[in-house]
């Protein structure tokens, strides 16, 4: 069905990106499978912590199952105007809420059902899906860690009404974002309860998994706070604590978002190596904050340098498998038309694609992993390999018999740094 929406509108034009073209043995678009996102490109209407809507769509107000539909039939004339491999939903993004679980499971079901009619003839499949469990009221004090069972007990069943609706669809992943997973007091909190909920909620997850035959990844996404005071899945760090403590480190994996990764004072080239080295990395989600901001604005990439080093670890990594790279960026609420949303995606590939090729030509060249080597290189030595098997008795007796008095080494960070800039 043609909605009329994108009349006029000119399909994406790329400079970099190119699905074809093979790097580093691959192609392009198997490397970076790119998704778009519902929610912020169809769900949103422009409003931010200090104004109301903007956006006037053909589908607005999103309350009822008709427009719905329009809603799907819009997405599905991006995907092909940008020739997307993927996309992704939370429930709350293709059906309208209907206050009590039976009827959102109903329009559930309506509208998974007609997304799977639209794929039958799309090549877009769907990269992940997940429940919006953070918009409602009834999310105030969480969704598994709420001191509410009767929430928990709410929030179970939309999950596995998601996981259905996924594993339905052919969705690849199943993420969980615990958006109010944290807490805004510890006057109010009991911290070690509000995690094993937490814990035992993800083993189910896992549970149901296997029990349906799920073959795609579990993630959870990390964020440090907003909305909450203090998030329980902080950073990349602390998820991997977390999934260990409640022996889930086999079986779940990290959605990592580039925004998140600033809120949280890291870089995201950062929180990639931190869940590469304890292999969770899964999937990623690629935009920016604004520096100048204290909050998360989700624009889209526009950041060659920075995005060069995220694939640089991805590729170092092995690649994201299973996983993406899901556009979790909106449009800025100035820009109202329908060409901006495909310009701003084709903007964020032709981004994302200079920074793989980027990123590529530093692996195929070897100079950052040589420089490694080499302030390494003390290590592969019989002495230092025997320390680590022995005890400090023994390496305070080879320090005092040999006389070890050792100098300070450059890291050379400027040099590499300059290295890097030869690339990007």
């Amino acid at each position: 069905m043609t909605t009329g929406f994108f009349d006029g509108v000119n399909a994406a034009t790329f400079n970099h990106y190119n699905p074809d073209e093979v790097v580093l043995g691959k192609r392009m678009e198997d490397h970076l499978r790119f998704a778009v996102a519902y929610w912020h490109s169809f769900a949103w209407e422009g409003q931010d912590p200090f104004g109301g809507q903007t956006f006037v769509r053909p589908w607005h107000p999103q309350d009822d199952m008709g427009r719905a539909k329009m809603k799907a039939d819009v997405a599905f004339e991006m995907f092909e105007l940008l020739n997307a491999p993927f996309f992704c939903w939370h429930d709350a993004d293709i059906r309208p809420e209907q206050g009590n679980f039976a009827d959102n499971l109903n329009t559930l079901n309506e509208i998974t059902d007609y997304l799977g009619e639209k794929m039958e003839t799309s090549k877009t499949k769907l990269l992940w899906g997940t429940a919006n469990m953070f918009s409602d009221r009834r999310w105030m004090s969480g969704a598994s860690t709420n001191p509410d069972p009767d929430v928990f007990a709410f929030a179970a069943a939309t999950v596995k009404s998601c996981m259905d609706a996924t594993h339905k669809l052919g969705g690849q992943n199943y993420v969980l974002w615990g958006g109010r997973e944290g807490y805004e007091t510890l006057l109010n909190t009991d911290m070690g309860q509000e995690l094993d909920h937490m814990g035992r909620f993800l083993s189910m997850v896992v549970e149901y998994k296997h029990k349906i035959g799920f073959e795609g990844q579990i993630l959870v996404e990390p964020k440090p706070q907003e909305p909450s005071k203090h998030q329980y899945d902080y950073d990349a760090a602390t998820c991997a604590g977390f999934l260990r403590k409640y022996g889930l480190e086999n079986e779940v994996k990290l959605n990592l978002e580039q925004g998140h990764a600033i809120l949280a004072g890291h870089s995201f080239e950062h929180e990639i190596a931190v869940a590469a080295s304890e292999g969770m990395l899964g999937s990623i989600d690629m935009n920016r904050n604004d520096y100048q901001s204290g909050w998360d604005t989700d624009q889209f990439p526009n950041n060659v340098p920075e995005v060069a080093l995220c694939y640089y670890h991805i590729l170092k990594a092995g690649g994201l498998g299973k996983g993406g790279t899901n556009f979790d960026a909106k449009l800025r609420r100035q820009s109202l038309d329908a060409q901006d949303l495909i310009d701003a995606h084709a903007g964020g590939m032709d981004v994302c694609a200079r920074g793989l090729k980027a990123a590529a030509a530093m692996i195929e060249d070897g100079g950052l992993e040589d420089a490694l080597q080499q302030r390494y290189a003390g290590w592969q030595t019989p002495e230092a390999k025997a320390m680590l098997d022995g005890d400090l008795t023994a390496i305070t007796e080879r320090v005092l018999a040999e006389g070890i008095t050792p100098e300070p080494r450059s890291g050379r960070q400027e040099a590499l740094e300059n290295y890097v800039n030869k690339f990007v």
